[in-house]
């Protein structure tokens, strides 16, 4: 999600607090809170799987192969 947006959603954010929304802004405002949430739960997943855990034994297992198993 790029910093125009997310400006946006603050901007929003700052006008609801001096006066109520239009339906237009809330239906606006919450796409693009939707969209940031989509945004960071993937960067998020990407992230954990990208971890290794090292057990007691030495042995690592990969968070992506662990969640295949499970």
């Amino acid at each position: 999600m790029d910093q125009k947006k997310i400006d946006r959603i603050s901007e929003l954010t700052r006008i609801s607090r001096e006066r109520e929304l239009t339906a237009e802004e809330q239906a606006e405002r919450q796409a693009l809170r939707n969209e940031y949430r989509q945004a960071f739960v993937g960067n998020l997943s990407s992230q954990l799987e990208g971890i290794t855990i090292k057990q007691p034994d030495g042995t690592l297992i990969n968070v992506r192969d662990r969640k295949k198993q499970g």
